[in-house]
């Protein structure tokens, strides 16, 4: 089952209750990002300059990072992609790349446990993630090609 980030009903109290000060830019930031799974920093920095008017790009940068690490919002960085940014949290969900278009979709845990991949060796670790890219070719580029 999905585990998500925050509803948009409770941004505010989201914030409050990791001890976040609620600023106009984290809730814009949390918004987009809800809305615009797979968003890139600059297409979020893009969205709230639309919703909030005048926002330097350092402040909407500053927000990602800090909601990334409090865990109200996830960074993955597929190789050759810049960092993408969504709201589903906790899950440790997987992705779908296209090759073409970078479109980036959600898949569910392989294995459906966590941390979905057992490595042959951890050396030690206390591995609590797995992170896997399928890499393809969406429908769209797919019949574009054929």
């Amino acid at each position: 089952m999905a585990v998500h980030g925050p509803r948009e009903s409770n941004f505010e109290e989201t914030l409050r209750g990791h001890g976040l000060s609620v600023t106009a830019q984290r809730l814009a930031v949390l918004r987009v990002v809800s809305s615009q799974p797979h968003a890139t920093a600059a297409e979020i920095e893009a969205a709230v300059r639309a919703e909030l008017g005048a926002v330097s790009k350092q402040a909407v940068y500053d927000a990602l990072t800090t909601l990334w690490e409090y865990g109200l919002i996830r960074r993955i960085r597929p190789a050759g992609s810049p960092a993408r940014y969504e709201a589903r949290v906790g899950d440790n969900h997987h992705h779908l790349v296209c090759r073409d278009c970078g479109r980036t979709v959600d898949v569910d845990c392989v294995t459906g446990a966590v941390p979905c991949l057992t490595p042959s060796d951890d050396a030690g670790f206390a591995i609590d993630e797995a992170e896997v890219v399928f890499w393809g070719r969406c429908p769209t580029c797919a019949a574009t090609a054929s």
